[in-house]
């Protein structure tokens, strides 16, 4: 007669199979994850017809922290792309020229690089284009166009810093090479080695368990059929209250989106996917900067996107992946700029 199986041999085998089925379930989040995911490259890539040296990298940094290209010499890039906040500025909306606030929330300028167009509503469609467009609006930077080339000229040191950046041009200083310098430099600031992209890498204990169901129920609730690719978003359009338009402060009716751009009736109220990678570093959130809390902004776009209602459990577990979303930060050191000479123009009020 077979002898009678012991519950310690039982233990020992439910344990096993338990063990088993966990790690077939991690693995089965992973592959799921890679479908959706891709982790960020540890090194910045050449941007399309504008490679990288070394004396244009250093140019860029320099235009970047410059406050001379703005018409008050008071307002730079940085000041709303501060690199030590995420990328952005921590307030609702940017202060820009004469105190005046602009209309949209500031957009990280980390990742940047990855996604498929730039601002809120996609009007440029690089960095390169990008870089222009600050400077020439009134309400932020407010230089004239014509007058940002002329600011540098007169700057004595930026001659030879240009030259050699731009060592084919006969004229380097010019107002495209000053955006092709920033895009350079902007293309850096990438967040690698982030808890999710090592788990992506097949670094199962990167996440812990509730990173792990925040994952699950991000790719199964849907947030990843917008929130997806590299930048986890940034790659589509997409309307902003698919099944329930949110509140008017975050969603106030004046604010048109990507209508303001192309005047095509479907694209009201329709913004770009904003990459979530260190969001957890840039409130507040959504267009208009009125979300502080990244539990509430889950929340909002559970309802307002998806069209459910998000448990509080279950708002914290995706609240919890997303914190898993924060990299390694580009560390920079601040260049020191050219002096301006006596027949540098001077600042207008």
């Amino acid at each position: 007669m077979a002898k009678p199986i012991s519950a310690a041999f039982l233990s020992v085998v439910c344990l096993h199979l338990f063990n088993a089925s966990h790690t077939l379930a991690g693995e089965d989040l992973l592959a799921k994850a890679r479908q959706s995911f891709e982790p960020i490259p540890t090194a910045p890539a050449d941007l399309p017809g504008n490679p990288t040296t070394p004396a244009k990298l250093e140019l860029g940094k320099m235009l970047f922290f410059d406050p001379r290209l703005s018409k008050s010499h008071a307002i730079s890039c940085s000041s709303c792309h501060n690199l030590g906040l995420g990328g952005a500025d921590a307030e609702p909306t940017s202060i820009g020229h004469h105190w005046q606030h602009g209309g949209r929330n500031a957009p990280t300028v980390l990742n940047a690089v990855f996604n498929k167009a730039q601002f809120w509503d996609g009007r440029a469609k690089d960095l390169e284009e990008q870089a222009g467009g600050p400077m020439f609006n009134p309400v932020e930077m407010a230089s004239p166009e014509a007058h940002v080339a002329e600011q540098l000229k007169g700057i004595p040191g930026y001659g030879a810093v240009f030259a050699k950046a731009f060592p084919g041009d006969a004229d380097p200083i010019t107002m495209a090479n000053v955006q092709k310098a920033i895009a350079v430099f902007e293309a850096t600031l990438i967040t690698p080695n982030a808890p999710f992209d090592r788990f992506l890498k097949g670094g199962a204990d990167e996440l812990s368990a509730p990173q792990k169901e925040g994952l699950a129920l991000f790719m199964d609730k849907g947030c990843s059929t917008c929130h997806n690719g590299v930048n986890v978003g940034g790659g589509m359009y997409a309307p902003f209250g698919v099944v329930e338009k949110p509140g008017a402060e975050f969603l106030p009716r004046s604010d048109k989106g990507r209508f303001m751009v192309t005047k095509t009736p479907s694209d009201k109220y329709v913004f770009k996917v904003p990459t979530l990678r260190n969001i957890a570093l840039t409130a507040p959130y959504f267009h208009t900067g009125k979300a502080w809390d990244l539990r509430q902004a889950v929340a909002v776009m559970g309802t307002s996107q998806l069209g459910v209602g998000l448990s509080e459990d279950e708002v914290n577990k995706i609240t919890d992946f997303l914190n898993s979303l924060t990299g390694d930060q580009p560390v920079v050191t601040y260049p020191i700029l050219p002096p301006s000479g006596a027949a540098t123009p001077q600042p207008e009020p």
